[in-house]
């Protein structure tokens, strides 16, 4: 038995091998993460005597190449979520909290859990891919809102209410009509400083080119409402860069959004369950993906209720004698991007309100029953993900055989 500790870092990993009754096969040394070294290491640990298991912890993105590389060599590696080896080994007064300390007590927990180990399932390139794209749209989304938030916040002294101009959608290409708006208006004087002739022949001109439809009912109703307000901010070179320049980000940021969830639909139509995934109640072109990406290949939980704790929606018992707590809180120990995936789901049920769907059924009895609101959706969000466990493991099964 050879319990291989890795403590991972950015570019490189330092390594400790041990056997039974604390017996060092290797002192800790250094790996870099580059493609020579992370070969002469898996011929290396090759070359031990006795079965062999790689030990590390989850960190960030870092563990990914060398779990990659000593998987694809054919070694047992297992990625140890990075509370359990927190938690281990704290039955010692000094606390020493080095890279080889590490690596040791790594490899220590390796040969204490050599029963429990569960080997690392290398993900396909597809589903990784969607889960990177996801991850950099939530990133966008937020990015989004703020530069949103400053458009406002800046034509509020310009043009107040501009941004309530306007109720079309977003174009294909990610555009919304008072943003282009305030780009060529960007103060109410732009509008006020003629006669209401001139600005209609100038808006309409202005909705032609930019691609939007012309109303002379909307040009009135425009220019009626820029005479009424009052700027704070003058109508100047200064303030129209100002204004512009916030014009010009939230219009990139709307672009690429628009273009990463493109993709993200191109990935996810690539995956065997999506017609399963995108036929359930409250998942729809936005959700679906993003649903798929966080959740990734059901078939790599063992049970449903795996996937809830991997949730982090799961309730654990508390009980000790004659007492059993009867109001448990989620634990959280699982993916915050999932549980948010899972709580848009559940309001779009909500708001849809499908008479004949299980899980509707279920949050509105919860409801009903003067429950709180956090906690309904938390119990509708457990329900769907067995429903979805169920469905998409029965599908790929089917397709499996």
């Amino acid at each position: 038995m050879n319990s291989v500790g890795i403590d991972v870092s950015k570019g490189k990993s330092t390594v400790a091998v041990m056997r039974p009754f604390g017996e060092v096969v290797a002192v800790p040394f250094e790996v870099n993460h580059t493609a020579d070294e992370l070969r002469e290491f898996a011929v290396y640990l090759k070359s031990l005597l006795g079965e062999t298991r790689v030990v590390m912890e989850y960190t960030g993105r870092y563990f990914e190449p060398i779990a990659r590389s000593l998987c694809e060599a054919g070694l047992f590696v297992t990625v140890v979520h990075a509370m359990l080896m927190h938690n281990y080994g704290k039955n010692s007064i000094r606390r020493v909290k080095t890279d080889k300390a590490d690596a040791l007590k790594i490899a220590g927990y390796g040969l204490d859990n050599w029963a429990k180990l569960t080997p690392y399932a290398l993900e396909d390139e597809v589903r990784s891919l969607l889960k990177n794209y996801n991850r950099q749209y939530n990133y966008y989304i937020r990015l989004k809102v703020m530069l949103k938030n400053n458009l406002i916040a800046s034509l509020d002294q310009t043009f107040p209410g501009a941004n309530q101009l306007f109720s079309s959608k977003p174009r294909k290409d990610g555009h919304e009509k008072w943003i282009d708006f305030a780009a060529a208006f960007w103060h109410c004087g732009c509008v006020s400083g003629g006669s209401e002739h001139a600005f209609k022949t100038r808006y309409a001109k202005w909705c032609a080119k930019a691609g939007y439809n012309y109303s002379a009912s909307k040009a009135e109703s425009i220019y009626a409402k820029a005479r009424s307000l009052v700027p704070t901010l003058p109508k100047s070179d200064s303030v129209k860069n100002l204004v512009t320049l916030a014009v010009t980000q939230l219009n990139a940021i709307n672009e690429t959004t628009t273009a990463t969830h493109k993709e993200m639909l191109r990935l996810a139509a690539m995956l065997p369950e999506y017609g399963v995934v995108m036929a359930m109640r409250g998942v729809g072109v936005v959700l679906g993906p993003q649903l798929m990406a966080e959740i990734g290949d059901v078939r790599r939980f063992a049970h449903k209720r795996s996937l809830i704790a991997f949730a982090g929606i799961d309730a654990p018992p508390f009980q000790s004698g004659a007492f059993e707590s009867q109001s448990r809180r989620i634990s959280k120990r699982g993916s915050p991007a999932l549980r948010k995936t899972l709580f848009q789901v559940m309001d779009v049920i909500l708001k849809t309100a499908p008479e004949d769907n299980d899980v509707f059924q279920y949050l509105d009895k919860k409801r009903t029953e003067g429950k709180h609101y956090y906690v309904y959706m938390m119990a509708g969000a457990n329900k769907f993900l067995r429903i979805y466990y169920a469905r998409v493991k029965e599908h790929l099964g089917a397709l499996d055989a």
